[in-house]
């Protein structure tokens, strides 16, 4: 009976953690607007620079670092989103994401304007995303959270990562209909 308690409180204190990890969401500008991702794909932060760049890869792709002894591409975020590409600044950041597909874990980095905070959204303060105005793919976008009376566009990072997607534009650079 003791041993099924502690199995009870072990699995709602694991809840209660995945239930807060889930709230938090790192917060970061592109082209002026705020967006976010959970916590939980965040791996670190890094200043932007030491980019080899790599030809024959489609224009969202800026090149790759070295992370320790390991290749990581480089992806920018904007230029994924739009034609345009980003412009490096002082306040410029690689934000290195965890990409977990079937049994594997892919590690990408993705270059933002600059990095704003960590911040609690509670899951009701989520609305789903817009059927219509939004300024990228709908798919790419988890949600849209309340930050003191504004929207923060919540992506969804297997979407706007998926390694499938990225590997298929890689193979087909010159076809523009895969490139949106």
């Amino acid at each position: 009976m003791t041993l099924s308690k502690i199995e009870t409180f072990k699995e709602n204190e694991l809840t209660l953690n995945k239930t807060e990890d889930d709230d938090q969401f790192l917060t970061f500008k592109l082209s002026n607007e705020m967006f976010a991702i959970g916590i939980l794909n965040i791996k670190e932060i890094l200043e932007y620079g030491n980019l080899t760049t790599v030809p024959m890869m489609p224009a969202f792709v800026r090149g790759v670092i070295n992370l320790r002894g390991a290749v990581v591409p480089v992806i920018d975020l904007i230029a994924r989103f739009s034609s345009n590409r980003s412009e490096v600044t002082k306040r410029t950041c690689i934000v290195i994401i965890e990409v977990t597909t079937d049994d594997d874990c892919h590690v990408i980095g993705v270059m933002v304007d600059a990095v704003s905070a960590v911040l609690e959204i509670p899951a009701n303060e989520i609305e789903p995303p817009p059927a219509l105005g939004a300024k990228i793919r709908t798919d790419f976008i988890h949600g849209m959270g309340k930050v003191d009376g504004d929207f923060v566009i919540i992506l969804n990072v297997d979407n706007v990562l998926s390694v499938d997607e990225l590997g298929m534009l890689n193979q087909n650079t010159e076809s523009p209909a895969l490139e949106r």
